[in-house]
């Protein structure tokens, strides 16, 4: 692989949440290497305020966040994806589209933070967790040396980055 900007989708069903915080940390750390996007399956239609809540406190900008459909991703004319990532296990058991450039697939499954409940700290501590882990293998994909490997070990590598729980 080349010293290229690599598009990443990062693919949730409602694209509120998890999908989300992966795009916008990945825009932010990996920045001039990566460009992320998200999407959901069945969007939402909304960011979850939580969601936005946690990227305000890591200082992270959440001007341009929407949740949207992966059929934008797969129109002509849109970015060609170098990954796509699922990071819940709904949509991993989802027929996705066909997306052009035959990208690398993984999974990064995390629990939904949308589903908890309780007070407000709670739940901010559950997106807070989410984001962390998402955080975490981030920055292992962005540890490895991707315009040095072969796309067959890419694939190995970040298949094996979905496995870390925290």
């Amino acid at each position: 692989m080349s010293d290229k900007t690599f598009n990443v989708l990062f693919i949730c069903t409602g694209n509120s949440a998890r999908s989300i915080l992966a795009e916008a940390i990945l825009n932010q750390l990996g920045r001039g290497q990566f460009k992320a996007y998200s999407a959901g399956s069945f969007p939402a239609g909304r960011v979850n305020p939580y969601t936005l809540e946690i990227l305000q406190r890591w200082d992270m900008d959440t001007s341009n966040l929407r949740s949207k459909s992966w059929d934008e991703f797969a129109a002509p004319g849109a970015p060609q994806m170098d990954f796509v990532f699922t990071v819940c296990d709904q949509a991993a058991g989802e027929v996705c589209p066909v997306w052009p450039g035959q990208p690398i697939l993984a999974h990064w499954g995390a629990p939904d933070p949308a589903k908890a409940e309780g007070d407000h700290e709670h739940i901010l501590h559950e997106f807070r967790n989410v984001g962390l882990l998402l955080r975490k293998r981030i920055e292992l994909m962005l540890a490895l040396p991707i315009a040095k490997l072969e796309k067959l070990a890419i694939q190995h590598e970040v298949e094996q980055i979905g496995k870390v729980s925290s």
